[in-house]
Order: C-alpha cells, then structure tokens, then sequence
C-alpha cells in the first residue's frame, strides 16, 4: 500500500503531505479553498468530503491540506492519509 508522511507547516492548521510512491498530480499546480471549486478535480473532492477540510493545494511532490481551527487533525489526519495512499495506489 502507497504511505504519505505528514510533515508540519508554519500553519499549525495545515499538513504537508510527501510520498516516495509516485506523483499526486502529472505536472503543475492545483490550489482548491472549496469543494465546489474542486469538483473536476477527483483527488480534491474527495478530500474535501473529509469533514473540516478547508483549503486543499496539489502538486506533483505533495499535497497541502488546511483544516478548519476548530477541528482537531486528530479527527483529519488518517482519512486524508487514506485518500492520499488510495488516489497513488490508483494511479
């Protein structure tokens, strides 16, 4: 199964997320702050249906995702790292 590394930011309330298991995107940059902003994008809606994600940025070495202040990452951290590890698995 493909694994991601969350890594901290400046922002307390974003991750960045890496991989050894192949790109997350095939060139250039993707930068979502909704899910209706997101809906051609396969990977960004499907994290933006984890509940109190707010802001998703793609590119092809990782992902950034913000999460809103009030929710805990604890409650984020493993579906996002799912859907992350699912979306190179599929690629």
């Amino acid at each position: 199964m493909a694994t991601t590394q969350a890594e901290s930011t400046p922002n307390p309330n974003s991750l960045k997320f890496t991989t050894d298991d192949g790109p997350f995107l095939n060139g250039g940059v993707a930068a979502y702050s909704s899910a209706d902003e997101a809906a051609e994008d396969p990977l960004a809606r499907r994290l933006f249906g984890v509940s109190g994600v707010d802001d998703v940025f793609i590119t092809p070495q990782f992902v950034t995702v913000s999460k809103a202040p009030s929710v805990d990452w604890g409650s984020v951290k493993p579906d996002v790292e799912t859907i992350l590890a699912e979306h190179l698995e599929a690629a």
